[in-house]
């Protein structure tokens, strides 16, 4: 299938797709339109490819072809102490271990 950010974008300076993370959109395009949730992830804007995140921790984002980025904007607001801060990481393991979906208040 083709999308948006073919043959026109790949040769944006600086903006190639990474091998994993280009693999990863084509999976996406498959089942989502356009294959991202957000027109500010699809990277078309500045003629990208989007980056597939495999980890993140503190300001640190690792893409699933293993490039570190910098979290610039806290994932938009909600991780304003980070990304797998231990002490969130931990309440919210306790949980997830007291259940995820109980049907009623």
């Amino acid at each position: 299938m083709s999308t948006p950010h073919d043959a026109q974008n790949a040769s944006a300076p600086g903006l190639q797709p990474t091998e994993k993370s280009a693999a990863w959109f084509k999976a996406a395009c498959d089942v989502i339109p356009g294959g991202v949730n957000s027109p500010v992830r699809a990277f078309a804007s500045v003629g990208g490819t989007p980056r597939f995140v495999g980890e993140a921790a503190g300001s640190q984002l690792t893409d699933v072809d293993g490039n570190t980025y910098v979290d610039l904007v806290s994932s938009w607001g909600p991780m304003i102490h980070g990304h797998a801060h231990p002490e969130i990481v931990d309440a919210v393991q306790q949980a997830a271990a007291k259940g995820l979906s109980f049907g009623t208040p």
